[in-house]
């Protein structure tokens, strides 16, 4: 009987007794038995016990069905909960964020306005700018919060590596240039194709370049300005590397960086693009290492699972 209940604790066990064995009654029973009869069997007595039997079954599925129900209904609530939290953080968030950027609009309409009233070309150029960067700063927090919002699931197909990161520096090359950073970018893989998604993966490090970007211009302490784009082997991983010689991060901040909603840029900021950045990489089964201090910028370390479909050695400045 012990046996029987370990290996399946469903079954339903009736013990069959002779002549009136109550001490063998009695510790089927306390063995979780379901009922016992005694000999020589009674053929009402045994569909009373089997009918039991069943009703116990009927039951105990019932029983489970509700448990199961019942952490159904409490996941979802937890999950709506969250959702609701999310939601009204990622409103509060977008709303402070808004009205930075609505401020920084008029404000740049404002000195077009005095430059056209004025016929002076120094004030339109100066509030075109603000306008252009402005609008520049709405468009990404829209794909941000569009990338936030839309659930998705990432496709890793066969890529190639030098390619795609060519494809993400010629894309934050001309913001590179316009703020006079210097820029290195270098191959030292032995991998030529690796599996991502092409799309997901492509935003991820363009918003960790971003970011170092914007801590090179926030840094007025240094003459010149420098970011590293670097693509190695690291045993099993690609290894994608971006640092720049900006402002830095204390130690509080790093441990924030990823965080929903945290921005350490104020106004500027939506609190999503490393977020986002960080689900992505994780999404790829990658990890994410950061260094930083203040005034001695930061170093952004990515490793992807290397699934090769092509070995050569490449090696390029």
């Amino acid at each position: 009987l012990q046996k029987v209940k370990q290996e399946n604790p469903d079954t339903e066990v009736i013990m069959i007794t002779g002549h009136g064995d109550m001490s063998l009654a009695i510790k089927s029973l306390k063995y979780e038995a379901t009922d016992f009869i005694t000999k020589p069997i009674n053929v009402d007595a045994l569909e009373i016990a089997l009918k039991r039997a069943n009703e116990r079954i009927i039951i105990k599925r019932k029983l489970q069905e509700y448990t199961e129900n019942l952490e159904g209904l409490l996941k979802e609530k937890t999950e709506l909960h969250g959702r609701l939290s999310s939601l009204g953080l990622m409103i509060g968030s977008i709303s402070h964020g808004v009205k930075g950027l609505l401020t920084g609009l008029d404000g740049g309409i404002y000195i077009l306005d005095s430059g056209l009233k004025k016929k002076d070309q120094g004030l339109i150029d100066e509030g075109w700018e603000v306008v252009k960067i402005t609008i520049q700063r709405i468009r990404k927090m829209i794909q941000e919060i569009l990338f936030y919002t839309k659930k998705r699931d990432i496709k890793p197909q066969p890529v190639n590596i030098i390619e795609f990161v060519n494809d993400i520096a010629s894309f934050i090359e001309p913001k590179i240039k316009e703020n006079s950073i210097d820029f290195k970018k270098e191959f030292n893989v032995t991998t030529i194709m690796f599996e991502v998604d092409a799309t997901a993966f492509r935003s991820a490090l363009i918003n960790i370049l971003e970011n170092a970007i914007d801590a090179c211009i926030k840094d007025p302490s240094k003459k010149t300005h420098q970011i590293d784009f670097i693509v190695k082997r690291d045993g099993r991983y690609i290894l994608f590397e971006v640092s720049d010689n900006g402002t830095g991060m204390d130690e509080d901040t790093v441990d924030k960086i990823f965080t929903l909603f945290y921005s350490s840029k104020g106004d500027s900021g939506t609190g999503l693009g490393l977020f986002i950045a960080g689900n992505i990489i994780e999404q790829h089964h990658g990890t994410i290492q950061v260094n930083s201090a203040p005034g001695n910028g930061s170093k952004f370390s990515i490793r992807i699972p290397s699934k090769t479909a092509t070995d050569k050695k490449t090696n390029v400045s």
